[in-house]
């Protein structure tokens, strides 16, 4: 299985990069229009068993600091031109080179943030018993919409479950989401609320 999901990723990943690469120039240079630079979001995020990689995304959000030098709220840093990149997962395409280079796969549990690792109970670590993915099982059961612990429970689920028929029925499902513009974000939040521990949440970014 690990196999032919990682030819199955290698390809896919390959036709979608070079076919789109055109459309997504375009993508690069209007974030760099409207943004300035980096053009690519770089950030360390735990890959399979939990070591770090380095994820790409096109940037959505300005560098906006307060009067103290913080940076201000993502809801307020988001751009208009971020939220339709987000909104049909445009900013996602710099990830087909994660895939091409092994890091992540097409379909797995989402790569998070390195600071949550610590924070996951003995069940929920499951997760990092795959490669992360593009999209994933808990993407297309309602994404940023529902919570840590049902988003936990189905990327365990989709651990113990995966086959490369569920991969397809994942990136089927996925498009269809896309299409419709379902579970980008909890409201008022740029994504949803940051995780600290099961049933104690924040707000804040995540990926």
């Amino acid at each position: 299985m690990t196999v032919m999901k990682r030819l199955f990723d290698f390809v896919v990943s390959f036709i979608l990069f070079f076919s789109l690469f055109p459309i997504f120039t375009i993508i690069a240079l209007v974030v760099w229009l409207k943004l300035g630079s980096p053009i690519i979001f770089k950030q360390q995020r735990p890959g399979l068993y939990g070591r770090p990689f380095t994820l790409y995304k096109f940037r959505t959000m300005t560098d906006k600091k307060d009067r103290n030098g913080y940076l201000l709220p993502d809801t307020i840093r988001l751009t208009h031109f971020g939220k339709f990149l987000r909104k049909y997962s445009l900013d996602e395409y710099p990830q087909l080179v994660n895939v091409l280079k092994g890091n992540i796969s097409l379909v797995g549990p989402r790569p998070l943030l390195m600071e949550y690792l610590p924070l996951y109970t003995e069940d929920q670590a499951k997760r990092h018993y795959v490669r992360p993915g593009i999209t994933g099982w808990a993407q297309v059961n309602g994404r940023n919409t529902i919570t840590w612990e049902e988003k936990f429970k189905l990327d365990v689920w989709y651990v113990n479950n995966h086959s490369l028929l569920l991969d397809i029925k994942i990136l089927l499902l996925t498009i269809y989401k896309v299409i419709r513009s379902e579970g980008i974000n909890q409201s008022g939040n740029a994504t949803m609320e940051s995780f600290t521990g099961s049933n104690s949440t924040v707000r804040g970014e995540h990926g």
